[in-house]
């Protein structure tokens, strides 16, 4: 079912601190349009959530224990391709914003501005529309300067969401089996995948692929 199927707005909401949940969902079930149908502490029980309820956006914390919002919306997008994610963070941070949308999200929304921003946040995620926080548009256009004063291009090719878990599973030092293990998929798959995304980055070896991780935010140096 997608968001133009019904009239509300069901919401997965999760954040490791319980007041925080409290806080959000009274702001969410106060409008007619919106309901928090499920409650997650972290990113794993999120996607557990997600598998045994029927939600149409999740607003995932960034920074939660055991798997992150940014990975727990990595894990949605792949699961169900048509779930809409805001990532709801304490964080003004550029490194966070893109690493939010390369994850996947819809839309970015700080903690500290959540009462007057999240509720247009999730009727423009209901819309398919994009929701920036003001600085966060700054930081795109600065980006894009930068890349143009650089010299840079944008890439022709793009990594699907399954590359980018094997990428950054390989960059992490997980062999292939373990690899395999964690993602259920065969090894024969897993090198595949890793020898797609040699070809499509034009990289030789893991310490590149590794490097290249690092540069495009899929792990901390």
């Amino acid at each position: 079912m997608t968001l133009t199927d019904t009239a509300v707005t069901r919401i997965l909401l999760a954040d490791d601190h319980a007041l925080v949940r409290r806080g959000v969902r009274l702001i969410l079930d106060s409008e007619p349009d919106l309901q928090v149908v499920a409650e997650a502490g972290d990113g794993a029980e999120a996607i557990a959530m997600a598998r045994t309820h029927s939600v149409d956006l999740a607003v995932l914390d960034v920074a939660m224990p055991r798997m992150t919002g940014l990975q727990a919306a990595r894990e949605l997008s792949a699961l169900q391709p048509g779930l809409r994610i805001l990532m709801l963070t304490m964080y003004d941070n550029e490194q966070y914003f893109f690493q939010a949308l390369k994850a996947g999200a819809s839309g970015y929304v700080l903690k500290s501005v959540a009462d007057q921003d999240l509720v247009a946040a999730c009727r423009a995620a209901k819309r398919g529309e994009p929701f920036l926080y003001p600085g966060a548009v700054t930081a795109l256009i600065r980006n894009y300067l930068d890349r143009v004063r650089h010299g840079e291009e944008v890439p022709d090719t793009v990594l699907t969401v399954r590359e980018e878990e094997v990428l950054k599973l390989i960059a992490e030092g997980n062999s292939s089996k373990e690899i395999a293990e964690t993602l259920v998929i065969s090894i024969k798959t897993v090198q595949r995948h890793r020898a797609n995304l040699l070809q499509k980055l034009g990289l030789r070896d893991r310490l590149e692929l590794t490097r290249y991780a690092i540069r495009a935010g899929l792990i901390e140096p």
